[in-house]
This record gives structure tokens, sequence and C-alpha cells, in this order.
């Protein structure tokens, strides 16, 4: 029996209510909404969506945009055609996490027991929406974004079609059969080329009209970034991920050796960064992404060590762990990476 002034079920407790936009910015920080406040429609698709990491899509768009006005080749942007882009690789993200949490629970993956339903709400376990909401919400974003890939390709050719559709082609196989690549060690490689190559190579496109190769070039630092992200949340998966048979790249090369191999792919960030501006594919003023180093370094050092036992007090996202870290360090030398291009189309100075 629940002693005086405690309810017995806390699902009946009484939710506190608080201004909306702060449950955003929750969500958004930790991919949580804390169960004592009320939950509102943004909040609930924001969790749906997985908006908190919706940041490194929008890091390489706007990345995709700047080198526009910011590399050794100036080029003519239309801005409007640039938001466009922006829209439609921010509500392919959508898409995607909806599509890849249908697959793994009808794929007999995502469970309440499972990583996947333990770190944050689940949609449909967790009913933030029905198996037929889910559906809809995944054919009213592609919809979507349909219309936007139309409108773009008559605006600037059928090159806008392959970017697009190579992006879908990893996007939906990524856990969907019959490829699968995350399950066979080709999630890491095709989540480089996404967020690389095909999401800045093509806003570039579509807000310019042409595809150099320094461009892609260009891509591949903030590509490598990403790809330790998801090395991070592979590790924190990998014993739950064995189990099920799902041979991701941490799987396959074991824990000690996965955690090494986000330590290069951070090293190499830098490494690359440093190379594209002695080349001249850069401007010198991308070398504010080294002021990164300091966090780079405190990253490493909790790539370096095994998982805790046990969260830290407050910590949102257990079980969880090297993700977290490695999306810090995304965070800050994206916005580096940005605001280096910023001042290179203010002042352009090349090696």
């Amino acid at each position: 029996m629940a002693s005086a002034g405690q309810t017995a079920d806390p699902s009946l407790a009484p939710r506190t209510a608080r201004p909306a936009w702060r449950n955003w910015a929750e969500v958004l920080r930790t991919q949580n909404l804390g169960s004592q406040y009320e939950m509102d429609a943004v909040s609930r698709w924001l969790l749906i969506v997985r908006a908190s990491v919706f940041p490194m899509t929008l890091t390489s768009g706007v990345l995709g945009g700047l080198l526009a006005v910011a590399g050794p080749e100036r080029a003519d942007a239309n801005w409007g055609l640039f938001a466009l882009a922006l829209l439609g690789i921010l509500v392919a993200h959508a898409a995607n996490n909806m599509i890849n949490d249908w697959f793994d629970l009808s794929g007999g993956v995502d469970s309440t027991s499972y990583v996947r339903g333990q770190y944050a709400p689940h949609p449909i376990l967790n009913g933030l929406v029905s198996k037929r909401g889910l559906v809809a919400a995944i054919a009213a974003a592609n919809a979507i974004d349909l219309a936007i890939l139309v409108y773009l390709g008559a605006e600037r050719g059928p090159l806008v079609y392959a970017f697009a559709l190579a992006g879908l082609f990893i996007s939906v196989f990524y856990v969907a059969p019959p490829l699968k690549l995350k399950h066979r060690g080709f999630g890491e490689p095709g989540v480089a080329i996404v967020w690389g190559p095909l999401m800045i190579g093509g806003t570039y496109f579509v807000t310019t009209g042409s595809a150099p190769g320094w461009v892609f070039a260009a891509s591949l630092p903030y590509a490598l970034l990403v790809t330790v992200v998801l090395f991070g949340k592979h590790i924190d998966k990998l014993e739950a991920d064995a189990a099920k048979g799902i041979r991701t790249l941490p799987v396959l090369l074991g824990d000690a050796q996965a955690r090494f191999a986000a330590q290069a792919l951070i090293l190499s960030f830098f490494a690359v960064m440093v190379l594209l501006v002695l080349t001249g594919t850069l401007g010198v003023w991308t070398l504010a992404t080294l002021a990164a180093l300091p966090r780079a370094w405190g990253v490493m050092r909790v790539f370096r060590t095994p998982k805790p036992d046990a969260p830290p007090p407050g910590y949102p996202l257990w079980p969880l762990w090297y993700v977290a870290w490695a999306f810090l360090l995304t965070r800050l030398a994206g916005v580096l990476f940005a605001a280096g291009l910023v001042a290179t189309a203010l002042w352009p100075v090349f090696l």
C-alpha cells in the first residue's frame, strides 16, 4: 500500500504544466521528456521523428550552401533553392528515423528490453503513435520530399534525382530487407556517404547548379565526424546487437578495436581539414575547427576507457554512452566549420 502523499501507480501521478517551449528544448537536448511533464503534440512528434539528431543534417546542408560562397571557386547561389534543399534533407531524415523504427520493430529487433526502447521513447512501443499512424507519417514525409524533389529536378536537372535516390536507397535499405546494410557492416560507410557527399554535395549542387570535385572532397571531414557518432552508438549497442545477429562494424571489430577506430576517425577529421586548407580546397579560416581539439582529446579519453557500469547522476540517454560524447564533438566542430566558411566568404584567404 502506498504511504500518505504517494501515488501507487506512477503513471497516475499528477503532471506538471510548463511552457511548451521548455518541453521542446528538453526533447531536442535529451530525446526524452520527463514523466512529470504534460506531453504536448509538438513534443510528441519531436520524439517520434528523433529530432534531437537533426543538427547533424542541418549542419551538412548549411555547409553545402556556404561552400557555394566560400570555396576556391565562388559560385552564384540561389538561396531559395538552397532553403528547399535544406527542408528536403531534414524531412528525409525524419522519414529515415521513422522507417528505421518501423522495420526494426516489425523485424523483431526493437523491444522494451532492447537498447532502442531503453534510452528514449519508441514511437510505437511507448504509445506515441499507432502503427497505422507511423506508416501515415512516413508516407506524408515522403510525399513532401517527392514534391520538393520534382520542383528541384525541374529547376536543376536530373542530377538532383541521382542525389535524392542514392540517399533514399541507403536510408531505406539501412535496415530494410533484403540488404539490411546495418546488419552487414555497411551501415557506417553508408552514413558517411549520405551525410557527406550526398547531403553536402547535393545541397551545393541545388544551390549553384554545379558539382565540382573539390566540393565532394570538402564534404569528407564532416562525414567522418558523423560516422564517429554512429560508431559510438553501435559500440554502446555492441552486446545487444551481437546477440541479435546484427553485425555492425563495432560488432565485427570488437569493443576495443571499435573504440580505437572511433578515435582514429576523430583524428582523421582534423588531419583532412588541414590537408584541404594546405591544398587550397578550403580557406584558412576553416582552421577554426582546430579549436575543437581540446574537446576532441576529452572525447578520445572517453573512448579509450570501457563504458561505466552505471550512468552519472542525471544522465538522460543511458544505456547509450559513447554516442553522446561523439555528438557533442560533432556539434562543436560543425559550428566551427560553418563559422570558418562564413569568415572565408567575407574575407577569402586561400593558400
